[in-house]
């Protein structure tokens, strides 16, 4: 990409927040989620301006010290030059609490009963107007004011910012717009629950941006179906371009991979060890593990289910296997998650209750977030489960096979995106067949060392063979192919990926 090109990065939450310790005093943590850790690589070796909203009071009053403008920052080591954007609170709820989630989360995941919800009312008309518009226009608002007079390129991120693009094209037609979005993109009918004026307004949003990039083919694929099918347009599938108000718009898949040098380093810390010797010292022969946030997505209902079956119907497994479940509740103001976390528990206690004895307990369920924790797990598991109805990506799939010790196996919900990476070496389910994943249970743990070994040897070499800095330096090279007006390059896949 051209060097002079001033860079923006554009998310909902920046690389830092604020907030205070036990003494009052206001701190700076790293931001939350795989995001910051993707794009650090690309901070770390180009000048980039980071615009985010301001989440919480405290990046609100950082914000207001620096005049609402940027300012600089240093956060584990890495320093970002950062712009919090403060919106109206009631705007930002409306914004986050009822669009983003669960409204477009649910669409984007398939998670909507349709026959129950949701029921599109005013409420949610006016909260995509008043909210989530209204916080797109305040962090374009802000990409306008740090790039204006200047060359510039803006890559924005995920489902919170699908309609900033238009307002930013319309203030600056020349700006170079790139859009990452991070979760999966449903086909057309998935759209249709959306009013046509909102639903419009959301793909003039994403099409205003010069490349929409996605973590799989699939959701490329259903993008583009979305657009012939819902507005008609003019769509070449083959090369992934959209024609739209007389530009075309490259659509490309970008999967993410995971640092595997840092992930490593991670495995290999003091706290990971202390964890490491407490989990082998309680182990059973055999330990499965899941890892996840407590979000509908995850299917974990249907994974406890599976593992109940499993017990049912190969007893000679009791007493000598153990389902590790760490889980970070997600979400807890939206109800639907918080009456999910207690259907968790529930169905937890009846496995228990019907499956153990006194000194053994089959499921040992943990609500915490702990990386140290999780990572010691990772190292030592049998099997891994990974069942998600939908995902964007899902990271977990990745960082498990990297740092396992025991040729441990990897069941794959097949509508992970992970899965088009990682399917030959996987056990692959349909996740929503309890059977399949009950029997791929039984199938992992009476494995023999030999398919174990191929599986994880194969695992492990996908899974290294890219890292972020690759998953940055291939949208940059778009990028700058898009800017010097070339035509699109090939998307298609390579290596052993390529061959399936």
């Amino acid at each position: 990409m051209t060097q002079d090109a001033r860079l923006v990065l554009v998310s909902n939450r920046g690389p830092a927040t604020f907030d205070r310790d036990d003494e009052g005093q206001v701190r700076v943590t790293r931001g939350g989620g795989g995001l910051v850790t993707a794009l650090t690589g690309l901070v770390n070796h180009r000048d980039a301006l980071w615009v985010a909203s301001a989440m919480t009071e405290e990046d609100a009053e950082k914000s207001r010290e620096h005049g609402g403008r940027a300012f600089d920052c240093e956060v584990d080591d890495v320093s970002y030059r950062v712009r919090l954007v403060e919106s109206d609170p009631e705007a930002y709820d409306r914004f986050y609490n009822v669009v983003a989630n669960p409204l477009l989360w649910f669409i984007q995941h398939y998670l909507w009963d349709l026959s129950n919800a949701p029921d599109i009312r005013q409420n949610e008309v006016e909260a995509f107007e008043r909210g989530y518009r209204a916080v797109n226009d305040d962090l374009a608002a802000a990409v306008l004011e740090e790039i204006e007079g200047e060359d510039a390129v803006v890559m924005l991120h995920d489902y919170h910012l699908y309609t900033a693009p238009r307002t930013i094209r319309r203030s600056n037609p020349d700006v170079f717009l790139h859009h990452f979005v991070h979760i999966p993109w449903t086909q057309p009918d998935a759209w249709r629950v959306l009013p046509r004026d909102i639903r419009e307004e959301i793909y003039e949003g994403v099409l205003s941006n010069d490349i929409v990039g996605f973590h799989t083919r699939a959701y490329k694929r259903n993008f583009l179906l979305c657009c012939r099918e819902l507005f008609d347009m003019d769509v070449d599938e083959e090369a992934g371009v959209v024609n739209f108000e007389g530009r075309d718009v490259w659509v490309r898949a970008y999967p993410l991979p995971i640092s595997a040098e840092s992930f490593t380093r991670t495995a290999a810390r003091l706290q990971v060890k202390e964890y490491e010797e407490e989990l082998l010292r309680r182990r059973r022969e055999h330990l499965i593990l899941r890892v996840d946030r407590a979000d509908l997505s995850k299917n974990v209902l249907r994974g406890f289910t599976a593992f109940d079956m499993f017990l049912s119907q190969h007893p000679e497994f009791r007493e000598n296997v153990t389902f590790i479940a760490q889980l970070m509740p997600s979400r807890q103001d939206v109800p639907e998650y918080a009456e999910y976390l207690e259907k968790i528990e529930a169905l937890v206690a009846v496995v228990n209750h019907r499956h153990g004895t006194t000194d053994w307990m089959p499921i040992d369920l943990k609500l915490r977030e702990n990386l140290d924790e999780a990572v010691a797990s990772y190292k030592h598991y049998d099997l891994l489960i990974v069942n998600a109805m939908f995902d964007g990506m899902n990271l977990v799939a990745k960082e498990g096979p990297l740092v396992n010790e025991r040729a441990g196996v990897s069941l794959l919900s097949e509508n992970t995106g992970a899965h088009e990476e990682l399917a030959e070496f996987a056990l692959s389910v349909n996740p929503f067949d309890v059977q399949e994943q009950a029997d791929a249970i039984y199938r992992a743990l009476t494995m023999s060392q030999e398919e174990r070994a191929w599986r994880a040897d194969g695992l492990k070499r996908i899974v290294t063979s890219r890292n972020p800095g690759d998953w940055v330096d291939d949208q940059l090279a778009d990028i700058e192919a898009k800017r010097r007006g070339e035509a699109p390059p090939s998307n298609a896949p390579t290596g052993r990926f390529a061959q399936r």
